[in-house]
């Protein structure tokens, strides 16, 4: 889904095999989370959108490795049938399910609640989900439903539970951006609708950018707490933002798919999983093999726990989880603190959450 903002219809078959070159090259990941013999017995991790998808993937993995492991989902259907079925594969029963829609700020404060009344430590937190594609649209309490759920959310979510995590440390942030952020804008005004950025592919890529720029400045705050802060991008991702384009777009996506990683239905090592949200986005085309999710997943998962991550904050890891370098947008300070002061001001938070 990440692709489709640099497409135009002359050339584009040209650039698709290009790109299905350039993939193919690099589709390997260098970091394997099968040979990373990280333990996390005794540790607690919180990974949103996990019902299904990349996040589902995410969670098994870490659930794997002993955590107590809550999934923050939006529906209490198929996030339980996550729960019971990550239970299943891999024998930890502190696998559990509260209820989370980063869409709404009410939300978000009631989840970091129940958290901080009932978890006596956090270590962990991947703030993973998210959606594309929206129409744009404003919620009742007045922000744009894909910001808010992609960025706003998140950021309130980080910030509410920061103490917790402080008090954890060493602990680890790990916020799911894109290679799309690189062309996005960081415009506080379409936090709220005063201005829109131009459709689909420009909302998300934005959210993205300030995904990173959070980061960058979260990462400043936390120095000196224990407490690290990354992001990354999961690479390009096939999902149901493709009914919003045309043919041609739709024709390249079944040309790449061998390429991609996909999310959705299948695609990890959750075995009978039916689709539903990846972070988001709802699957459209039948998934390729099941290591393409676990492909998508690698970089989350390096950055939750691998020994190499420890200690690294406010960078961001290409798919292949490697330090690269975000766009320029992405390392202005300024902007980072600015977009920051916005943020605070439209969730609210003050020196006493």
């Amino acid at each position: 889904m990440e692709l489709l903002g640099a497409l135009s219809p002359p050339g584009w078959l040209l650039l698709a095999l290009l790109l299905a070159l350039l993939l193919c090259a690099t589709r390997r990941s260098p970091w394997d989370p099968r040979k990373c013999p990280t333990d996390l017995t005794g540790k607690t991790v919180i990974v949103t959108g996990a019902n299904s998808g990349i996040g589902k993937c995410v969670a098994t993995e870490l659930a794997r490795r002993n955590a107590r492991t809550i999934l923050a989902c939006r529906s209490r259907e198929r996030g339980q049938a996550a729960v019971e079925e990550i239970r299943a594969l891999t024998g930890n029963p502190a696998v559990l399910l509260r209820l989370l829609d980063t869409g709404s700020l009410a939300s978000v404060r009631a989840f970091a609640g129940a958290v901080l009344r009932e978890e006596p430590r956090l270590d962990v937190l991947v703030n993973n989900a998210g959606v594309t594609g929206l129409p744009f649209a404003i919620t009742s309490e007045g922000l744009e439903q894909t910001f808010v759920t992609n960025y706003l959310g998140p950021f309130l979510l980080t910030n509410l539970l920061l103490d917790l995590l402080k008090a954890s440390a060493p602990a680890r942030v790990v916020n799911v951006s894109s290679f799309r952020h690189s062309v996005g804008t960081a415009d506080s005004g379409y936090l709220t609708g005063q201005r829109r950025p131009g459709g689909h592919d420009a909302a998300y890529s934005s959210t993205k950018l300030m995904n990173v720029l959070f980061t960058a400045e979260l990462a400043r705050r936390l120095q000196g707490t224990g407490v690290t802060a990354n992001a990354l991008s999961p690479g390009v991702v096939s999902t149901s933002i493709m009914r919003h384009f045309s043919w041609a777009v739709r024709a390249l996506f079944v040309l790449l798919r061998p390429f991609m990683k996909v999310s959705g239905a299948g695609s990890c090592p959750c075995r009978g999983q039916r689709g539903g949200w990846a972070g988001g986005a709802r699957p459209l085309l039948t998934p390729v093999p099941p290591q393409s999710a676990e492909q998508g997943a690698a970089s989350t998962i390096f950055c939750a726990v691998s020994e190499e991550a420890e200690g690294i904050s406010g960078k961001y890891f290409d798919s292949s989880c490697r330090l690269a370098l975000p766009s320029e947008a992405a390392r202005d300070p300024a902007l980072a603190r600015k977009l920051w002061e916005a943020s605070e001001r439209l969730t609210g938070l003050t020196e006493q959450d």
